[in-house]
């Protein structure tokens, strides 16, 4: 395989439990080195989905490449390059947070010398040599979720699989998760992450991934996402020094301008474009025609929003499978 190659290649994947369809029909590639976002309502196939990339489920239908390798074909292959995170897993009374990664690095094939300082490494980075006498089963929900990460990361794998990592952790936790993974990132690991968290997904993520019911329904970026209805207008917040009533007189005396509320010394108003050339000009306008800003604020369409729209167009034809766009870094 080279760098050309996508590290994940998903082909036209199905899977059924009985009788019920989890996964129909699923096709992507993922590039080395991005951090791909996969969005989906509960049920909508995700958790099936990253099973089968990791070995854990059989396909009915289709094929999974994880480094050029078959995951039916070559499991034991495939398991080397992966590091998987579920979104639960077992916690054992009386063993330490040590011996659990002892025990994990063992099962690797881990031995001597190589396994001391793996998970040396490993607890360092995971902030978890604090906590290595402590038992596994006393730890806090983001003490838990490190400990989880910490496992995946044994083998020192090329592809991290990471299912609702940082369900539950508290905003704490979830930036310091988030860091972890950016570091990653830096390094070269491809990264393939579920999340209910759809704002930090659309801050950590290369590209998105969005399933509906087992079916491909967008792929692209944080930004290709807010627009894949089309929509090009953008909400702006504005705040004036002194009365509020010349701004609003002037956004309804503008062309594409509309108001949406309004409150003290200022308005939200959105704009038909959401170019930033175009918005600049507009802001330069406002200001020659004696409107006193003190703050233009361009806001973002929330991943969350986008999230409903994608389920009230879900009749819409899936999108045909293509290669995500590389980040800058890759």
């Amino acid at each position: 395989m080279n760098s050309a190659d996508p590290i994940i290649s998903v082909k036209e994947i199905a899977k059924s439990f009985d009788g019920v369809h989890a996964v129909r029909g699923l096709s992507f590639d993922v590039m080395p080195g991005q951090v791909v976002g996969f969005i989906g309502a509960n049920g909508a196939g995700k958790t099936t989905t990253m099973r089968i990339m990791t070995t854990l489920e059989l396909p009915d239908e289709g094929s999974v490449k994880i480094g050029g390798w078959d995951v039916v074909e070559h499991p034991h292959e495939v398991r080397r390059l992966v590091g998987w995170m579920p979104d639960s897993y077992g916690s054992y009374s009386h063993v330490t947070v040590f011996d659990y990664l002892d025990f994990y690095a063992r099962a690797c094939g881990l031995r001597g010398a190589e396994r001391e300082v793996r998970l040396r490494e490993v607890m360092e980075f995971a902030d978890l040599t604090p906590l290595a006498e402590r038992p596994m089963n006393g730890l806090s929900k983001g003490m838990a979720q490190r400990l989880c990460f910490g496992r995946a990361l044994l083998t020192d794998p090329k592809v991290l699989v990471l299912d609702e990592p940082a369900a539950g952790l508290d905003p704490k936790a979830r930036i310091e998760f988030k860091n972890l993974v950016q570091i990653l990132a830096r390094k070269g690991t491809t990264i393939f992450i579920s999340s209910h968290i759809l704002s930090e997904l659309g801050e950590m993520c290369d590209a998105l991934l969005f399933i509906d019911q087992g079916r491909l329904v967008h792929q692209g970026t944080a930004e290709a996402l807010r627009q894949h209805d089309g929509v090009a207008s953008c909400s702006v917040d504005i705040q004036v020094t002194g009365s509020e009533a010349p701004l609003l007189e002037w956004l309804s005396m503008h062309p594409g301008w509309q108001i949406v509320s309004q409150g003290r010394s200022g308005a939200r108003a959105t704009f038909q474009s959401s170019d930033r050339e175009t918005l600049a000009a507009q802001l330069r306008q406002m200001i020659q025609d004696g409107i006193a800003v003190a703050d233009f604020h361009r806001q973002e369409r929330r991943l969350e929003e986008v999230f409903v729209d994608v389920l009230k167009n879900k009749g819409a034809a899936p999108t045909q499978p293509s290669p995500l766009p590389v980040s800058a870094n890759s």
